[in-house]
């Protein structure tokens, strides 16, 4: 028959101080605390960084990314505008024509290791990291926006002296690829295919220049399983 032993009950009431501090803490205690090494800097991405495969292509961490958007009130609009060296057009932003408006850009927002910062901009050149305030931003979802954070957005740079560097629309030189297509449209149907029309809706600067460059043209489905969707 075992007996009682107030000895070691003691000593394992002991040993539980010592592994927990106290052995009757209360939720009050911890409120307010929050973990630690939590994220402050974060991107916006509108192109192709909403595509997680592409976007972690860069990044050394994984970084999870909230669908949210940006409000017209940042003074863009996305745009076919950015000429890239190896001839094609990408997703940039600039300021509206006369004839325009600033309009919402939706697309997704992830936290970046600081020193993966220079890893992106490698990544985005032809493009300057601008600060994007957090009161022109609204999530999308019932995930939050950091109440802390450090929001930054490429934009294409627009401070050279030659015409040649400046933003432009898709030409025969530089078309729309339809690769570039698929990578940014998969990445907003990650979220929804409400989400993906959003992004096509407010986008501008669609034109007849766009070269179909899919592996197989005329089969994409064999390569590509989302291609019906992004096509439709």
């Amino acid at each position: 028959m075992l007996s009682w032993r107030p000895q070691a009950s003691i000593a394992i009431l002991a040993l539980s101080i010592l592994l927990f501090g106290t052995a009757f803490a209360t939720a009050e205690d911890y409120w307010g605390k929050t973990l630690p090494n939590v994220p402050t800097q974060f991107l916006f991405g509108y192109g192709s960084l909403i595509n997680t495969a592409s976007r972690n292509s860069t990044a050394t961490k994984l970084a999870p990314a909230i669908p949210v958007r940006v409000s017209a009130s940042f003074g863009y609009v996305r745009a076919w505008i950015e000429q890239s060296p190896s001839g094609f057009t990408a997703l940039g932003l600039r300021k509206p024509r006369s004839d325009e408006k600033a309009t919402t850009i939706n697309g997704v927002l992830y936290p970046v290791e600081e020193k993966d910062l220079p890893l992106f901009d490698e990544r985005e050149q032809g493009y300057t990291r601008v600060a994007v305030p957090l009161t022109d931003m609204e999530a999308v979802s019932w995930q939050q926006l950091p109440k802390k954070a450090q929001i930054w957005i490429y934009i294409p740079d627009t401070d050279s002296t030659k015409l040649e560097d400046k933003p432009q629309p898709p030409s025969r030189d530089f078309p729309i690829v339809q690769s570039y297509v698929d990578i940014v449209v998969q990445g907003a149907l990650e979220y929804s295919e409400d989400f993906a029309r959003e992004l096509i809706e407010t986008t501008t600067d669609w034109n007849e220049y766009w070269l179909n460059d899919r592996g197989l043209a005329r089969r994409p489905w064999v390569q590509d399983k989302a291609s019906r969707v992004v096509d439709r």
